[in-house]
């Protein structure tokens, strides 16, 4: 099952892919601008990037990722934003793949938030290594009143 990095031809498959995971996640109504996804990911200064999972010439799956710099690391990160894989391409170890494809590409940590409630997430994460991290609480700003 292959993993490779996603190219301005995979924008149509990298938005049907978050759209799905929003539906998934109970956001029903989110349509992504193509365009402006190309050009965020594929424009001479990307502001994310994605690698994806294929079967048998098949998107199955993705991971969006941005770097990070903590500055008490020291050293760069990865901030997963997303990861989904379609519910029949499950079960398969393609999404340990992509993890495994994120933590090659680091020597620092890899970080992810989790919608609350997520037993399966969850419990895939945990099987990882992954843990909630204690004592920090996430903000969200959005400047202008956005």
């Amino acid at each position: 099952m292959p993993v490779r990095d996603a190219t301005v031809d995979d924008v149509e498959d990298i938005c049907l892919l978050i759209e799905e995971h929003a539906r998934y996640e109970g956001k029903d109504d989110l349509e992504l601008d193509r365009g402006d996804m190309a050009q965020y990911l594929f424009g001479p200064e990307p502001k994310a990037w994605v690698v994806i999972a294929e079967v048998d010439g098949v998107t199955a799956g993705m991971a969006l990722c941005t770097w990070t710099f903590p500055s008490w690391d020291a050293r760069p990160g990865v901030f997963l934003d997303d990861l989904f894989v379609k519910p029949e391409f499950r079960r398969h170890g393609l999404g340990r793949e992509l993890m495994a494809e994120l933590g090659k590409r680091t020597s620092g940590r890899v970080e992810w938030d989790m919608q609350e409630g997520n037993d399966k997430a969850e419990a895939f994460y945990a099987s990882l290594g992954g843990r909630p991290v204690e004592g920090w609480i996430k903000y969200r700003w959005w400047p202008e009143g956005r």
